[in-house]
């Protein structure tokens, strides 16, 4: 089985805002730009996740 490394938190934030500048820039036709919205939004829940997780790391790590 092929597992794929995890790509770093800034290296998501990087594509994200890739994608974001080229849905407003209307780069791309409708179904590249759906495709776009679509990884879009699965890289801002995994940045947001990602994020919460090292919120609760950080009050772990405050409260020792």
């Amino acid at each position: 089985m092929n597992a794929q490394p995890e790509r770093t938190f800034e290296a998501d934030m990087e594509r994200l805002a890739a994608i974001v500048a080229a849905l407003e820039a209307n780069e791309v036709g409708l179904d590249a730009a759906v495709a776009l919205y679509e990884e879009g939004c699965v890289l801002a829940k995994r940045l947001t996740e990602r994020l919460n997780t090292a919120e609760l790391r950080v009050q772990e790590l405050a409260m020792e």
